[in-house]
């Protein structure tokens, strides 16, 4: 069992794989193999099947869980193994599309206010300012600020790619004091330490500790600030393609799920309502 799963980091390595998803492949192969108490190659698409549904409806997992744990064992089947996987009968499960919070300006700004740490503080508005996933915002480097050219370098962001994003000047004044306080070296945000880059989980913290001082009710995150960052700028009437190139959405079809997401008051239509009952008398109002 162990070679097997040591053949199927490699494999993962090989193409190119994140350490944290060949970590998660590696979980999820295991315990497939543990439920059934045998190792995974004496295991076929009966086993899958029985295995998935039980994770449906006994441990009552959500559908990216599952999708995820069958695409672990896809990978680890077709790849690792080199045996056939018959996608009609181990099928996804469809997930629900379900729109992500969305914060307004203010409360955007309350949750800045209510962090007191100039460096956390700095962090988040950078994120919302550019964009950015928290797991780019702990792994700028000082040099990955251009000012010359008024951008942001995201190196090896979501799928390794490099991209561009904003560099706003009042982000830029805001780094700028950051970095007269703090002296960073190598990477922007450091840890506690000063050794390694703050964790993702820290920055993770310090919004959700943020969110209760606001007393935002909203279930956001801090991911939330990026859904704002394409929002916002949607509100101000950005062409949708410049947005879907800063948050680099393969698909514009990703991008265009912000259109939902636009506040109805900011884009000046009137409910067809409106205009039957704009010369008559509302119901129950006297004349």
């Amino acid at each position: 069992m162990q070679e097997l799963l040591e053949k199927l980091k490699m494999d993962m390595e090989l193409r190119g794989f994140s350490p944290r998803t060949i970590k998660n492949y590696v979980y999820n192969v295991r315990n497939f193999s543990n439920f059934y108490n045998k190792s995974p190659e004496l295991l076929g698409e009966k086993e899958i099947r029985e295995y998935l549904h039980y994770c449906i409806t006994e441990k009552r997992q959500s559908e990216g869980t599952v999708n995820f744990k069958n695409a672990s064992l896809k990978f680890f089947y077709t790849k690792t193994l080199g045996t056939c996987w018959n996608m009609e009968q181990i099928v996804r499960v469809k997930e629900p599309r379900k729109l992500p919070a969305i914060l307004s300006p203010q409360e955007v700004m309350d949750i800045f206010d209510a962090v007191d740490n100039f460096k956390h503080k700095t962090i988040l508005m950078t994120i919302y300012s550019a964009g950015l996933r928290v797991s780019e915002a702990c792994n700028l480097k000082i040099t990955d600020i251009d000012s010359k050219n008024m951008q942001i370098i995201v190196r090896e962001g979501k799928g390794k790619k490099d991209r561009y994003t904003l560099l706003s000047p009042a982000n830029l004044d805001i780094l700028r004091e950051y970095w007269k306080r703090y002296r960073p070296s190598e990477y922007l945000f450091l840890g506690r330490y000063r050794t390694t880059p703050i964790t993702p989980r820290s920055v993770e913290y310090v919004m959700e500790k943020a969110i209760v001082k606001a007393r935002i009710t909203k279930a956001a995150t801090v991911h939330t600030l990026r859904h704002c960052f394409a929002t916002h700028l949607l509100e101000q009437d950005v062409d949708i393609c410049y947005i879907q190139r800063l948050l680099v959405h393969t698909s514009i079809a990703t991008t265009s799920r912000y259109l939902h997401l636009r506040r109805m008051d900011l884009l000046n239509i009137k409910s067809p309502l409106d205009k039957l009952l704009s010369k008559k008398t509302l119901p129950g109002k006297k004349k």
